[in-house]
């Protein structure tokens, strides 16, 4: 069955979630108030819903492709951004192991050489 939202794309869902997981993060910690950190995880976790979404509506599969490496690189980012939420105690380091299981399960799975 094709694809015809790109909501109905389960890495743009997985994305949604961990952009959810992020905004719950500044909202009952210490990072809400660390401007430069908490904006670089906003638009990491935001970047890769909106890559995917981007890419969905390209002219060409190797467009989308392109988008779908963004996307990757994204939650890279996230990543280490998460690092520096652990080590300034603004998440524990279950819900450390917790977020980036989350975005490496993704970026597995949204592998643009699997597209």
């Amino acid at each position: 069955m094709a694809i015809k939202r790109f909501e109905d794309i389960e890495s743009w869902k997985l994305g949604r979630v961990i952009s959810t997981h992020i905004d719950e993060m500044v909202k009952k910690t210490g990072l809400g108030s660390d401007f430069p950190l908490r904006d670089q995880m906003s638009r990491s976790a935001g970047s890769i819903m909106d890559n995917i979404a981007e890419g969905f509506d390209a002219s060409s599969n190797p467009e989308f492709v392109r988008f779908l490496w963004y996307a990757k690189r994204s939650g890279t980012e996230l990543q280490s951004q998460l690092y520096r939420a652990l080590d300034r105690q603004y998440c524990s380091q279950i819900k450390f192991d917790e977020l980036y299981a989350l975005i490496r399960y993704l970026k597995d799975n949204n592998d643009p050489n699997k597209a």
